[in-house]
């Protein structure tokens, strides 16, 4: 089963790369500011998992330079999650507010309708 999961992996990646999304062109003044927003955000990730690619190429297609972090292989990363988040599952966001809060989203699609709600106006 684990090379099955492996292969398919690969597959996924794959074709992630070849039919990649352009991003969106923005002067760079403006996506400075948008990077400055977006760096409260952090999407913990496996690299090949079906849904965590969803979230990549949604915010690729949207321009958004929001951090990776990879909780299988990087043991920090898995233990903040779990710690934070409550669970080793993913795609999950963590957006930290202005006051200081942090939140935990989980499910790909929930986390894509939030980055299109919120960055709506710059995408």
């Amino acid at each position: 089963m684990a090379v099955i999961r492996w292969i398919l992996g690969r597959i996924i990646l794959l074709l992630n790369f070849l039919f990649s999304p352009s991003s969106p062109k923005r002067a760079p003044e403006a996506q400075q500011a948008l990077d400055e927003q977006t760096a409260s955000l952090a999407l913990y990730q496996f690299e090949a998992c079906p849904f965590c690619v969803k979230v990549r190429r949604a915010m690729k297609r949207a321009g958004l330079n929001i951090e990776t972090r990879d909780a299988k292989k990087d043991e920090n990363h898995r233990e903040a999650l779990l710690q934070g988040g409550g669970r080793v599952k993913v795609p999950c966001l963590r957006i930290e507010n202005d006051n200081g809060d942090v939140e935990w989203m989980y499910e790909s699609n929930d986390i894509i309708s939030y980055l299109n709600n919120r960055f709506a106006k710059e995408i």
